[in-house]
């Protein structure tokens, strides 16, 4: 997947969206409903209704980019449908994108040691 190198934030939107929406009426929705500025280089995650395909949107810079994938045979795993973001970091959200069960993916904490030998 095309996805920045640098560490970004990665906000998924709970609710179901209309999927004919392009990069203007996404970045349009971002700002509006969802109150962020979709020009910040959040990737902001969006859901079908059938839940089986999703929308990425972020800015690298340069433009909008905008990704779409449908699971075949099946649907990924979202948050309840509600009004709002969730933030999600690396790991989950690589599972929600692989079409696994994001829940259960828990980053590991990486600390400075205590003391350098």
């Amino acid at each position: 997947m095309i996805f920045p190198s640098n560490p970004v934030r990665i906000m998924v939107a709970t609710k179901a969206i209309d999927f004919r929406k392009g990069h203007d009426g996404l970045a349009a929705l971002v700002s509006s409903v969802l109150r962020k500025d979709p020009f910040t280089g959040t990737v902001f995650v969006f859901r079908s209704r059938r839940a089986d395909r999703l929308k990425l949107l972020y800015w690298d810079g340069t433009g909008l980019v905008l990704a779409y994938k449908r699971l075949e045979g099946g649907g990924f795993t979202w948050p309840a449908i509600k009004d709002g973001l969730i933030a999600l970091n690396h790991a989950p959200f690589e599972a929600l994108f692989a079409g696994l069960d994001w829940r259960k993916v828990k980053a590991l904490e990486a600390r400075p040691p205590a003391a350098a030998e």
